[in-house]
């Protein structure tokens, strides 16, 4: 799916002319949706997509123009979901990749814009960068994309802060 697809409703009849285009966030009516909580589908007492996917009429119908997903990427959720373990999946709890697809186009169909909250500044200890840079060792390329602090203790074998 190219970028162009996610940044745009499938309906450009409703899209403003190429400058106002630009700056269509800025009248806009944003939702933010916690997937976690927001509807669950499937009656497991967790919200997912499907059940954020159902309720798309609904908030188009209030009036919403766009839609701003909190993350729902795979995570040990140790940090509400914010803690990415990777960015190219979806975790279990809120489905898998084609329902994030569907929940896409009918938001596209229904001429609303969806938003995903993107974490680039952290992710999990999980994640395969963290484990291999954890591995590698100091002087490693890969420990530069994380702040390593060296730990308390005799031997630094104690966290370096209560995080």
């Amino acid at each position: 799916m190219s970028q162009q697809h996610l940044a745009a409703p499938a309906d450009d009849t409703a899209v403003a002319p190429a400058a106002q285009h630009r700056d269509w966030w800025r009248g806009a009516v944003i939702y933010q949706v916690y997937p976690r909580s927001f509807a669950d589908s499937n009656g497991d007492g967790m919200g997912d997509l499907a059940g954020v996917r159902a309720r798309l009429p609904y908030l188009r119908d209030l009036g919403v123009d766009a839609v701003w997903l909190s993350p729902f990427y795979a995570s040990p959720q140790a940090d509400a979901g914010y803690d990415v373990a990777d960015y190219r999946a979806v975790d279990p709890m809120f489905g898998n990749l084609l329902d994030a697809d569907a929940l896409i186009r009918e938001a596209h169909a229904l001429s609303l814009r969806i938003i995903v909250d993107l974490v680039p500044n952290h992710s999990s200890d999980q994640h395969e960068w963290f484990k291999r840079a954890l591995a590698e060792g100091p002087g490693s390329p890969l420990r530069e994309r994380y702040h390593f602090r060296p730990g308390k203790g005799v031997d630094g074998e104690l966290p370096p802060n209560d995080w």
